[in-house]
């Protein structure tokens, strides 16, 4: 009688050809007996690498395919994982930092023996060129993501870049614009036919992709708790721009409207609908809130232009159009605002983020809570009769 050998169990013979090969059984599958064949050049390395796929059965684990090299792995993450699902400026970077760094150093290894000292060293290796810092992290970063797909996937039993350390990015501090240079350009966007954009950017920290990419239905102005609903944004792309989702999943996100903001809403949608009956025909359906005034919408440049004329005439010259979202940001860390409550308004991915960012301003933030505690305190102190101290024993402790 014959008897199936068991899943995982396999054998070691020396070949014609002086390799050994090991054959492990892995089981039967619609009804085809699967195996997997080992090859080394000793008894002793076929028999190490048979002990460790036995191992990852009895675990649970896939038994990985170790013909698999990085460089095979990353060009297939690029094309069905990047590109399909990322902006084309993240899958450029993600492109460039596999073609120049990473399949240079690892390409050739196979991607279930590379380990996180061969990531160390390329980090190091990268650092050692010259390479600025965020250049370094993207690197890291890319790298990192390829192999938390690599290990969804089955083809490797760790993500081993998690395992090495990111390096520490200098941010350069922001420069948000000062009250007196923000009061003189409120005045003079007041005046402009895309005066709103100004007093939405400062008062939502709003990424200029995603304040061009808002339309009328992302707006709710007439609505009890009026809101701004971030759901698109402009994108740079192979072939200039797109509209897409935003930069990150926690982009998309829902903003509650200060009563300035609607009130400069109403009075811009008031202007456009003059701007669209003047046009007639010749008005490009979109439905864009700020648009050009045949309806189209807004582009980079012409936006940045646009900006940089409107500071001019307000004598506040030297800022950048992103400078508004750092401004809108400041703004609320001095009203007390929380960190976590200014990343989901400003769609941060992390709280990290938030953090490193805006870093040079926390501590008078943090001061102004200290000093809203002490108010607080004071005033149950004061409602509270005899608390001095805490009575123990008639004695005052």
């Amino acid at each position: 009688m014959t008897t199936r050998r068991g899943r995982g169990e396999g054998g070691i013979r020396k070949r014609a050809d002086g390799r050994w090969e090991a054959a492990i059984d892995l089981g039967w599958e619609s009804g085809k007996r699967k195996r997997k064949f080992l090859y080394g050049r000793t008894r002793i390395e076929v028999a190490e690498k048979l002990r460790r796929v036995q191992a990852a059965i009895d675990n649970g684990r896939p038994v990985l395919d170790e013909r698999v090299q990085v460089g095979d792995f990353l060009d297939r993450w690029l094309d069905t994982v990047v590109k399909p699902n990322r902006s084309h400026g993240h899958w450029r970077n993600c492109e460039a930092a596999v073609r120049l760094h990473i399949k240079p150093a690892l390409g050739s290894i196979r991607l279930s023996k590379v380990t996180a000292a061969d990531v160390q060293r390329l980090v190091n290796d990268a650092r050692a060129k010259g390479l600025a810092d965020d250049s370094v992290r993207l690197i890291h970063a890319a790298l990192r993501a390829a192999l938390g797909v690599a290990k969804r996937w089955g083809l490797a039993h760790e993500n081993v870049a998690s395992l090495v350390e990111p390096i520490s990015v200098h941010r350069d501090e922001v420069e948000p614009f000062s009250e007196a240079e923000l009061g003189q350009l409120l005045a003079v966007a007041g005046q402009d036919r895309l005066g709103a954009y100004v007093k939405v950017a400062v008062a939502l920290g709003l990424r200029p992709g995603e304040a061009r990419a808002l339309t009328w239905a992302d707006l709710d102005l007439d609505g009890e708790y009026p809101s701004l609903r971030v759901r698109n944004a402009f994108s740079r792309s192979a072939g200039g721009e797109k509209l897409g989702p935003p930069k990150t999943p926690r982009s998309r996100r829902v903003i509650a409207l200060p009563r300035q903001s609607v009130d400069a809403l109403m009075d811009h949608r008031r202007r456009q609908l003059k701007e669209r009956i003047h046009a007639g025909p010749a008005w490009q359906a979109g439905d864009f809130v700020f648009a050009q005034p045949d309806g189209r919408p807004l582009t980079e440049s012409a936006l940045s232009r646009w900006f940089a004329g409107l500071s001019a005439q307000a004598g506040v010259t030297g800022h950048r159009l992103y400078d508004l979202r750092h401004t809108a940001a400041t703004l609320l860390l001095a009203q007390g605002v929380h960190s976590r409550y200014l990343m989901e308004v400003l769609g941060h991915s992390t709280i990290r983020l938030t953090m490193e960012t805006y870093a040079h301003v926390m501590p008078a933030a943090m001061r102004d809570t200290a000093n809203a505690m002490d108010r607080a305190l004071d005033l149950v102190t004061a409602a509270t009769p005899g608390a001095v101290g805490s009575q123990v024993g008639g004695q005052t402790a």
